[in-house]
């Protein structure tokens, strides 16, 4: 008999544990980090090298690093319109691979230390996808650098 108790009771104590860590998982998938991101949501920082882009339509820059997990190493930034005489004003695709792109345009007048990118939805992993940021170039790294926010509609519940 005292056996069967203490069976019953290790069974108990298992299933309290395995409830509460399911649980914690749960609240960990949604609720926000300690910045306030959720996991839909959040600041993005991308670097990118353009030795690719020489100002034509088609040309593209590729991304070395991204905060964002959808936006891999290696993805290609693609400019849909030539580079006018003073400025960048052209739709972009971000390209991750097959089926998975984000929609986007950027300006960026070449008299101003920066511009802006901005993203509104996509194909595969970038449905919903929206993303604000300012883009900047750093001379002595020969990088641009993506500093801002994104999201994706609709938000996880």
């Amino acid at each position: 008999m005292g056996r069967h108790k203490t069976l019953k009771r290790l069974a108990g104590v298992i299933a309290m544990f395995m409830l509460a860590t399911g649980i914690a998982a749960v609240s960990a998938l949604g609720s926000p980090d300690q910045a306030g991101n959720s996991p839909r949501s959040g600041a993005l920082h991308v670097t990118k090298e353009c030795s690719q882009y020489n100002g034509s339509a088609g040309s593209f820059c590729t991304i070395t690093s991204s905060t964002l997990k959808a936006i891999d190493r290696g993805s290609r930034v693609i400019y849909l319109q030539p580079a006018g005489a003073a400025a960048l004003e052209s739709d972009i695709v971000l390209n991750t691979g097959p089926g998975n792109s984000a929609f986007g345009h950027v300006t960026l007048p070449f008299a101003s230390p920066s511009g802006v990118v901005t993203f509104s939805g996509g194909t595969g992993q970038f449905q919903g996808f929206h993303a604000h940021v300012i883009v900047t170039f750093n001379p002595l790294t020969n990088l641009w650098y993506w500093d801002g926010t994104y999201s994706f509609d609709p938000p996880a519940r």
